[in-house]
């Protein structure tokens, strides 16, 4: 073969790619927001609403909690002394403590599981019928101070319906003072909670259990799912695992904010401060004695339970289907 008939057989050969060198994560991501920057601006807006409400917020909290702050004086940064105070000096926190974890610990899990359960239950209705339903199990959680009918049926007086059956049927000789007396506030109080616990988590439960792939459901008979708990553990929770999460935090974010109900139905403080929650000590510092550094320190106390709560629930559901 001749040259040229060499040259021209090499003109035909496919180039090779020329070997660049590779980008750096930075430059990366530059390129990929280069190439997104119309999704970034209409971001923007709630970006900057979140660092501004959200995000600047608890960083100030943060800072606060290691400082003497009264709105009055420029901060006097005081180390750790708050948090000393709250653990070894202030009696109220460990109380306040403790009936926020009686209340995280009985309300969280059983409205996670109500919620979900109820709409388990409301899915396998028809459309219609799933409807209404579904509107009268959310109505108590949208009509602001429903809760306050409890009042009506715990009255502590004759005027009361539960102590008015009580005193017909011969159970009691004289009314309780439900909401006043210790021994029934804190089962009371987790009883209304539960009762309004079917809130956005209630519906989102819905909407995921709605979004589920029925083909799933076919492949799983195949695979031998045999039953209705085997689809729920290894096909249902599964596929909506995001939803599961989100439906967690809404519930750990209520139950450590536990304080509203109680304060509506037995006042603040309560008797004997049976009830008394963190909320209730951090109102309390804030909007009433306006120490803005101790109350910070609580805050963040209770931002770090919730922390904590909130890794627990993502290893639990980690394990779903497994």
């Amino acid at each position: 073969m001749t040259n040229g008939a060499v040259k021209k057989a090499s003109e035909k050969e496919p180039k090779l790619p020329k070997a660049r060198k590779d980008m750096t994560k930075a430059e990366y991501i530059l390129l990929q927001m280069k190439r997104t920057w119309v999704g970034y601006i209409m971001v923007l807006p709630f970006l900057v609403m979140f660092i501004a409400f959200t995000v600047v917020p608890v960083v100030l909290s943060i800072l606060l909690s290691f400082t003497n702050f009264n709105m009055l004086q420029w901060p006097d940064f005081v180390g750790f002394d708050n948090f000393v105070r709250l653990f070894l000096d202030d009696d109220l926190f460990v109380r306040a403590f403790q009936y926020t974890m009686i209340f995280a610990v009985a309300v969280g899990p059983a409205s996670y599981i109500l919620s979900f359960l109820v709409a388990w239950f409301i899915n396998e209705l028809p459309p219609k019928v799933r409807a209404f339903v579904t509107f009268i199990f959310y109505g108590p959680s949208i009509s602001g101070n429903a809760y306050l009918v409890w009042q009506l049926l715990f009255q502590g007086d004759i005027y009361g319906y539960v102590n008015g059956w009580l005193l017909k049927m011969g159970f009691i000789t004289k009314p309780i003072l439900f909401f006043t007396d210790a021994n029934y506030i804190v089962p009371l109080c987790i009883v209304v909670a539960l009762w309004t616990s079917l809130g956005t988590s209630f519906l989102a439960f819905i909407a995921g259990l709605q979004g589920v792939d029925r083909s799933l459901y076919e492949a799983g008979a195949i695979d031998g799912v045999k039953n209705r708990w085997q689809e729920l553990w290894y096909i249902t929770l599964p596929s909506m695992r995001q939803i599961l999460l989100f439906g967690a935090v809404l519930s750990i974010t209520s139950s450590f904010g536990f304080g509203g109900i109680v304060t509506a139905l037995c006042g603040r403080p309560p008797t004997n401060y049976v009830g008394y929650t963190l909320q209730h000590h951090l109102e309390e510092y804030m909007t009433t004695r306006f120490e803005f550094g101790y109350a910070s320190a609580i805050s963040l106390v209770l931002f770090f339970l919730m922390i904590g709560a909130n890794v627990l629930v993502q290893k639990l559901l980690a394990k779903v289907g497994q």
